[in-house]
Order: structure tokens, then sequence, then C-alpha cells
């Protein structure tokens, strides 16, 4: 059993990257964990044995739109099975569902483009079936059902492209919602600093008040004491005696 230790480079994140490789590493039925790293990177270990390792190797080299990887820094060591199985180390909610919609928007950007290509080779088919119309009756017919097949796909097309604008506007207002959580947020932080601020200037009144009030009684105890100590002059002067 061997280990493996890989940084990812290129366009790795946000674009369905850990996806792939859990994936990939499941089918090979390795164990470890994928996660994003700053800036840009995704840091990968895996664990297993050592054909499957470098057949892990290969697959997550993976150079198909969105996702496109410039480099891999590989290091291998021995296995320490620390791990039961192969998953995604996740950041915070809000980390994971902008990734989430990137992802979302960039397969449905690829959904357009080749709705568009298939909406091209559509029309040259149509050219083509107009051009070759001479051939006769039986032909024209075959051409008909294809052009009602293209109709159909074309019906289809506008459907996907309807929801896909709908699940834009779902996404966008999702983000405004969002931005409102995160401006209460940071009003809610403003809040709290300045609790904390009033917090701080009231624990240094109280101290400045104890240092007063330490000072008056020191100030009056030493003059009682000196009251006392004249007192006692005095009964001595007049032959007395104090205990």
């Amino acid at each position: 059993m061997l280990r493996v230790e890989i940084i990812a480079k290129g366009d790795v994140q946000r674009v369905g990257y850990r996806d792939a490789v859990q994936n990939i590493a499941r089918k090979l039925r390795l164990s470890g964990t994928v996660e994003n790293v700053e800036p840009y990177d995704v840091r990968i270990v895996a664990e297993g044995e050592e054909d499957a390792l470098k057949e892990f190797l290969r697959a997550i080299n993976i150079q198909e739109r969105p996702i496109r990887v410039e480099e891999l820094q590989v290091r291998w060591a021995d296995a320490t099975g620390e791990f039961q199985y192969f998953r995604i180390l996740r950041g915070d909610w809000q980390e994971e569902l902008g990734e989430r919609f990137d992802v979302a928007i960039r397969y449905l950007h690829r959904s357009i483009e080749l709705g568009e290509q298939n909406l091209a080779v559509s029309k040259e088919t149509l050219a083509v079936s107009k051009e070759n119309l001479s051939i006769g009756r039986m032909m024209l017919e075959k051409q008909d059902q294809m052009l009602e097949k293209q109709d159909r796909m074309l019906e289809k097309q506008d459907a996907m492209l309807e929801k896909q604008d709908q699940m834009l506007e779902k996404q966008d207002r999702m983000l405004e919602k969002q931005d409102a959580m995160l401006e209460k947020q940071d009003q809610m932080l403003e809040k709290q600093d300045a609790m904390l601020e009033k917090q701080d200037e009231t624990i240094e009144e109280l101290r400045g008040m104890r240092s007063d009030l330490r000072e008056h009684m020191d100030k009056r105890f030493a003059r009682i004491e000196n009251e006392i100590a004249e007192i006692k002059r005095a009964i001595r002067e007049l032959g007395g005696s104090c205990i």
C-alpha cells in the first residue's frame, strides 16, 4: 500500500473538479481526501495499491471543459491507513454554495453552446434537403419527416433555454437573499463591536471610581489616625492614661 499527495493547479476550483476526483477515486477503490486550498489549487491525498494510484494520476489530469488541469505536483510516501474511504473536505456553506452555482452556470453555458451547434447542424440539414427536392416525392416525404423531428428538437431546445432562464432567475434571487443575509450579519457585528466598546468604557469608569474611592478612604483613615494620636497626646499631657 502506498500514499500519494498531489497539488493540482489550473482551472480546478469552482468547476466540479473535486466531485470528479472523488468519483474516480471511488471507482479505483482508493481512500483519502480532496479539498480546495488557497488561492486557486486543489490538494489530494490518496492511498491504495500502486497500479490503482498510477491510474488515478492519469485519470485526474482532466482537460475537459470547464476543468483544465495545468500541473500535478506529486509526492509519494508509505500509506498510513488513516482513511476509511475517499471523501471531499468541504469549506463553509457559503463557499460551497457559491461553487455549486458557478458549476451550474458553466454547465448551462455549455448546454447552450451545444444547443446552438445542434441548431446550426439542423439548418445545414434543412438546406441540403431543399437542394435535393428534385429527387422525388419519396425523398420529400422523408425530408418532411426529418424537418418535423428537427422542429421538435428546436421546441425542446427552446423549452430547455426557458428552463435555464428560470434557473438563472432563481439563482439571482438566491444571491440577493445571500447579500441581504450578509448585510444583516455585518450589522449584527457592528452592534456587537459597539456593545464591546461600551463595556470597555464602563470597565474603565469602574476602575477609575475604585481608584478614587481607595484614595479617598486612605486619606480619611490617615486623618482619623492623626486625630487619635492628637487625642492620646492631649490625655498624656493632662496626666491621664490611654489604653
